[in-house]
């Protein structure tokens, strides 16, 4: 697995050391960046080629040779659209960036044909009653409201098969019939679903402790209500690269204050900042955990993921963050729903 930054070089690089790149990289391939990560082109063994039969010496910069206008798509573009995209081109690489242009992921066509299957469990909490959202809840549970015509739980489903995921576990309580008598046992959609019924409410971990078998693999949670285009092999691969006991998606997160901030140094003003945008990192609802996570979580009871983390802490474990850069949506209030309706065509059907 190639690691992002190592294939990153700025137009100031010499060919020799963007060779040096090249082939000690196992994509063939480097990025060229600018000094605020964005990137401006890419080069290949092709490029550097011609540019020697110009002419050009080993320790001259990239400049000239780099290709300032590399096919790229969005994070967002669904793994069919890339394909073709590649294919058109005759490409075997595409870099993915995000709304800054910064790269996120490159996608490898022929990793994208093979479609590597995971063994790992994927537990989808889906117990929550969404009271925010009442009164489309007044009957229905949040995760089968219908977002771009579809059950919002389907497309998270659709989400993980894509990457290559089949075993599901479901957490149930609040109409939790609903869901059984749509998804049945997944065969329909090409996986496998077991269920994990709570018997009461057992917050955003409780049922974890209803996986019965013992679990070899690192496990991916989800909370049930989050639209996502998280690629989650990758994140899976972060996970294991770097020997994390539990690891926790985040997400950037600006609030506003809606008055003029005063600077003060004991009495007097120093500086007055109108309605500055506080930016934080927040919990994003999706984890990767170890199966010695699941020691932490006390059998039929009520407890969150956050107290999972705070035992975790306590017990010195390897926690890692995973930061969120594709396109995320926790539906739990009901603009939130209105705008993932909107935001479906283009980020699901694209």
């Amino acid at each position: 697995m190639y690691k992002l930054n190592e294939i990153k070089i700025s137009p100031e690089t010499s060919i020799r050391q963007a060779l040096q790149v090249i082939d000690t990289g196992a994509m063939k391939i480097a990025l060229v960046v600018d000094e605020t990560d964005r990137l401006i082109g890419t080069i290949t063994d092709g490029d550097i080629r011609r540019g020697l039969l110009r002419g050009l010496g080993m320790e001259d910069m990239i400049l000239d040779i780099y290709n300032p206008n590399p096919v790229v798509t969005s994070i967002h573009e669904r793994k069919e659209k890339i394909i073709e995209l590649a294919v058109s081109k005759r490409i075997y690489q595409i870099p993915l960036v995000d709304d800054l242009f910064r790269v996120v992921e490159l996608a490898e066509i022929d990793h994208l044909l093979e479609r590597e299957k995971h063994a790992n469990s994927v537990v989808i909490m889906a117990g929550g009653q969404g009271q925010r959202l009442r009164p489309l809840t007044n009957d229905t549970p949040k995760p089968m409201l219908l977002v771009g015509g579809k059950p919002i739980l389907e497309t998270v489903l659709h989400g993980f098969h894509d990457n290559g995921f089949s075993n599901f576990y479901i957490s149930l309580n609040y109409r939790g019939i609903q869901i059984k008598d749509y998804f049945g046992d997944g065969s329909v959609f090409g996986v496998k679903i077991q269920y994990l019924e709570e018997e009461s409410k057992m917050g955003t971990a409780g049922a974890l402790s209803l996986i019965g078998k013992e679990q070899t693999l690192p496990l991916i949670i989800i909370n049930g209500d989050i639209l996502t285009r998280v690629n989650f092999e990758n994140l899976l691969d972060f996970h294991q690269q770097n020997c994390a006991t539990a690891t926790m998606c985040i997400r950037e997160y600006g609030m506003e204050v809606p008055y003029g901030v005063v600077g003060l140094s004991q009495s007097n003003i120093i500086s007055i900042e109108e309605k500055p945008v506080q930016q934080f990192f927040v919990n994003a609802g999706i984890y990767v955990l170890n199966p010695e996570v699941l020691k932490f979580i006390p059998s039929g009871t009520h407890i969150d993921m956050t107290a999972v983390f705070e035992q975790l802490f306590a017990a010195k474990k390897a926690i890692l963050s995973y930061p969120i850069r594709e396109y995320w949506m926790d539906i739990g209030k009901p603009e939130d729903f209105r705008r993932a309706e909107t935001d479906y065509k283009k980020y699901f059907n694209g």
